[in-house]
């Protein structure tokens, strides 16, 4: 969780001096909303709700970071005397963490005084867009294996230490089973797993020592079998169950090379023949939603998937173009023209709509005072700076949420290719009657 007020552009710091010297002082109302959304995604699962919130509610600038801006020559000495009994005092409304969002719908929305407001940009948009980008990218994993088991294998090669364990949270929440990341099983109680190197085959003089020397220290574990020759590999695997009689254990093998498809069928063949039905298979590889589902499709007998850099890295949509703007200042709704970039004015809800058998179907973002068709999907999270005691979750009652969210949505949104045509998501005619107005006004 991030505690450190200094992670922050300048700009907020520089626009909040601003905004104390000229005594702006209302209560100013941002969104957070992306724009558009990758290509090949229909939906975005939310996530970083819960450890923004715990963020928010410590947030504090210590005597060493007020001393280093002081030693910048940027700031004037009472707006360090702000900094120094700064708290967040202000509100939070958001769609509920694991809940499904799309673009252009506001999934959260700060209400603060205007300083405050203002310097929580930054710090907002960097705890959730992370998360929600392995969220999103865990769930089109999570749609594409169909039931079958997956394992966060993403640490290694993540960008940094915190985005392996938020990742591995996010993951978790989108439907993995694990995660190789210990810190993230302290963490957030994810169960954890792993199997073993190449390198502890290669260590030993003989493929077969290292599977029985392995196997004597975890007996329940799972033996990786491509270092050499994988179904070579796989022999030795059988050999070790003669060997060993009742007390053979090893759950599974992994295959992390080659042609998984084949591979795995000969692989079942081979254990089946031995009467080791019960001995899982288990793949990884440069694997990623496109390649299981290729897999899941085709009918290999594979139990599980361990998915890594393609997960953590979400390597084809990296980012999202999230923002966090400006709607509304005291009782004044406001917006942007941007050319490509125009937003919204005024405090919004999303409400979204769902068929008999609890399938969206279509969403509205409509002005929060409306009275629409649909559930309001932006809830209380904070009070006065303070967590409200229903956004306070266990991480399972969050991982239960996006598993029911997911399953709602419709076929043609659960695809990995585009849907066409795409979820609705429309605009209210109060809403729209108000950005016309503001906009003629402006104009």
């Amino acid at each position: 969780m991030v505690r450190d007020a200094l992670l922050v552009d300048l700009y907020e710091l520089t626009m909040m001096e601003a905004y104390h010297h000229q005594g702006i002082s209302g209560t100013a109302t941002f969104d957070l909303f992306v724009r558009a959304l990758p290509d090949e995604r229909n939906f975005l699962l939310t996530a970083g709700l819960g450890p923004l919130l715990e963020a928010l509610e410590g947030l504090r600038f210590t005597s060493d970071d007020l001393s280093y801006l002081e030693t910048t020559g940027i700031f004037g000495k009472g707006f360090l005397d702000v900094l120094e009994t700064f708290r967040f005092s202000g509100d939070v409304d958001a769609m509920a963490e694991g809940s499904i969002a799309f673009a252009g719908e506001p999934f959260l929305r700060v209400t603060a005084p205007v300083i405050e407001a203002q310097f929580l940009e930054t710090l907002v948009m960097n705890q959730v867009h992370l998360a929600t980008t392995l969220a999103s990218k865990a769930a089109r994993v999570v749609l594409a294996a169909d039931g079958r088991g997956l394992a966060d294998f993403g640490l290694r090669r993540t960008h940094g230490a915190e985005a392996g364990t938020s990742g591995a949270r996010a993951h978790w929440i989108a439907g993995f089973d694990s995660t190789s990341n210990v810190l993230a099983g302290k963490l957030y109680g994810i169960p954890i797993s792993g199997t073993m190197a190449h390198s502890f085959v290669q260590l030993h003089e003989e493929e077969e020592d290292a599977f029985r020397s392995f196997a004597r220290v975890f007996p329940d574990t799972v033996l990786l079998v491509d270092t050499y020759d994988t179904l070579r590999g796989v022999d030795l695997v059988i050999d070790l169950a003669a060997e060993l009689g009742s007390d053979f254990r090893v759950r599974g093998v992994r295959l992390d090379s080659g042609d998984l498809a084949s591979l795995a069928a000969a692989t079942r063949e081979k254990l089946d023949g031995a009467g080791l039905e019960r001995v899982q298979i288990f793949a990884s590889g440069n694997l990623d939603e496109w390649r299981v589902r290729e897999l899941v499709r085709g009918g290999a007998p594979i139990d599980a998937f361990g998915v890594g850099t393609r997960l953590g890295t979400s390597q084809d949509a990296p980012n999202l173009d999230i923002v966090y703007k400006l709607a509304q200042y005291d009782e004044r709704p406001l917006l942007k023209l941007s050319t490509d970039k125009a937003t919204l004015p005024g405090i919004k809800q999303v409400w979204r709509r769902r068929d008999g058998e609890g399938r969206l179907v279509g969403d509205t973002i409509g002005l929060a005072a409306e009275d629409l068709s649909g559930e309001p999907q932006l809830r209380p999270a904070m009070r006065s700076g303070r967590r409200v005691p229903s956004a306070v979750e266990d991480l399972q009652a969050v991982r239960s949420r996006a598993r029911s969210e997911l399953a709602g949505l419709p076929e043609s949104v659960r695809a990995l290719e585009p849907a066409d045509p795409p979820y609705e998501v429309a605009i209210s005619d109060s809403l729209s009657s108000l950005r016309d107005r503001l906009v003629e006004e402006l104009r």
